[in-house]
């Protein structure tokens, strides 16, 4: 009797997720090119015009925003201003107004709250809110949606259109709402995903950037459809870590938990005008931006460990950098004493760049942050004001007196070093896509 066949176990096959339901929850606004619409909105003149929005009227910066109108002859954030002249004969500068820009949007979120509470605040263009249960389905969120561009555009600025995505995530919400622009509504429902998404570039996921790129496409991931054809741990892996795995889930619709981010740095820059790229103007504006700095970590409660210069040569367009520990502190003068001790590195490799010391961008950041737990007194406090001891309790308490006076009375009303003579550049409170300014930066 012949030998039984032993039968072959079958392959493994990959497991059969089941998602769970994907109902629409989240409503994302993104405002239509926000600093060129509100200059339109301030001034009729720019109205149905190609118009860019630029720190300083020179040919050697860049445009920070542009118009809709600008954007069909090519010019985008980040296009320099002799570029965007030569592409658009026609176009028009307007100097940024960044303390208007915040004034915006507070009317623009204030507006939102009328119809639907805002869950988060994405940039100083961008909007979450998160739908309910009885504003979900897709005639309901959509008829929602309409109700809040329109509002936008009677109550505060018939030139502020915006895009709006509706999806079951925060972050489909968010790519709905790239999908058509200007003024755009698109929906993103469960059933679609991911295969809606596949003609999009990875590139317009938000945490993929170049280098990211190259990554994924050294593991055989060149688009989103790759990407999801993968098992979940598999994504991850790809990536490089959980983010990964929890990419592919966000791709096809599941609304995670949002993960906790921790602020560690406050930092400011400026760009420099041509003709104050020397050495001594770009230190004036240098101690300038360290001021800034030290009051936005004393108004919000934080200490730094940690003090970084950067800056850009106009014939280099990599970042020079350097940095030196600090005591934990949040006190004007330690920062400053810190400035004072690293700047002579950024002036000597400046002697040795072709043409000499041409500084085009000059930028000052306090790192290693930490929140000030129960604040103690000091124990030298109560010593003669003189003795070295007492220094750093004076120099403190004189740091938070300075803040108290300026916002009374108004930015520059006192500061630490000169500031006039025309040797420094006026540095004001600038907007970061990301970042939006408390009002109280205004005054510093």
């Amino acid at each position: 009797m012949p030998p039984a066949t032993r039968r072959a176990d079958p392959l493994p096959q990959p497991a059969v997720l089941t998602l769970p339901p994907r109902p629409l929850r989240w409503l994302f606004l993104d405002l239509n090119s926000y600093f060129a619409s509100v200059e339109q909105q301030l001034d009729p003149a720019l109205r149905g015009k190609p118009v860019i929005v630029a720190p300083v009227d020179s040919d050697t910066t860049v445009a920070i925003a542009a118009s809709v109108q600008a954007k069909r002859y090519g010019v985008t954030t980040g296009t320099p201003v002799w570029e965007a002249r030569r592409r658009c004969p026609d176009l028009l500068i307007a100097p940024a107004r960044h303390e208007r820009y915040v004034e915006f949007h507070d009317a623009i979120v204030a507006e939102i709250w009328r119809h639907i509470p805002v869950t988060k605040i994405c940039s100083i263009d961008e909007v979450a809110c998160r739908l309910l249960d009885n504003e979900n389905d897709r005639d309901s969120a959509v008829a929602l949606a309409r109700r809040v561009k329109a509002g936008i555009l009677a109550n505060v600025g018939a030139c502020l259109t915006s895009s709006v995505g509706i999806a079951p995530n925060r972050l489909l919400a968010k790519l709905a709402s790239d999908m058509q622009k200007p003024d755009g509504l698109i929906v993103l429902e469960g059933h679609e995903l991911p295969h809606r998404l596949y003609d999009m570039p990875l590139r317009h996921i938000s945490g993929i950037g170049a280098k990211m790129e190259r990554r994924l496409a050294r593991d055989g991931i060149n688009d989103i459809r790759q990407l999801c054809a993968r098992r979940p741990r598999d994504a991850g892996t790809a990536w490089g870590g959980v983010n990964g795995d929890r990419l592919w889930y966000l791709l096809h619709g599941v609304d995670l938990p949002e993960k906790p981010t921790q602020n560690r740095t406050i930092g400011h820059s400026h760009v420099l005008s041509p003709s104050k790229r020397a050495l001594e103007p770009s230190r004036l504006t240098a101690r300038r931006l360290a001021l800034k700095c030290a009051s936005r970590l004393r108004r919000k409660g934080y200490v730094a460990r940690l003090l970084i210069l950067h800056g850009k040569f106009e014939d280099d367009k990599s970042n020079w950098r350097t940095s030196i520990k600090l005591p934990a502190t949040q006190d004007s003068f330690a920062v400053l004493g810190a400035l004072d001790a690293i700047f002579p590195r950024l002036a000597a490799v400046g002697r040795t760049r072709p043409g000499g010391f041409r500084l085009r961008m000059i930028g000052v950041t306090l790192a290693e942050i930490a929140a000030v737990d129960g604040e103690q007194g000091s124990l030298f406090g109560a010593l003669d004001p003189d003795d070295p001891l007492a220094r750093g309790t004076r120099t403190l308490s004189l740091s938070r007196a300075m803040d108290r006076i300026n916002e009374k009375f108004g930015r520059h009303a006192v500061s630490v070093g000169p500031l006039s003579g025309g040797r420094v550049d006026r540095v004001g409170t600038k907007i970061a896509f990301g970042r939006i300014p408390d009002m109280d930066e205004f005054h510093e």
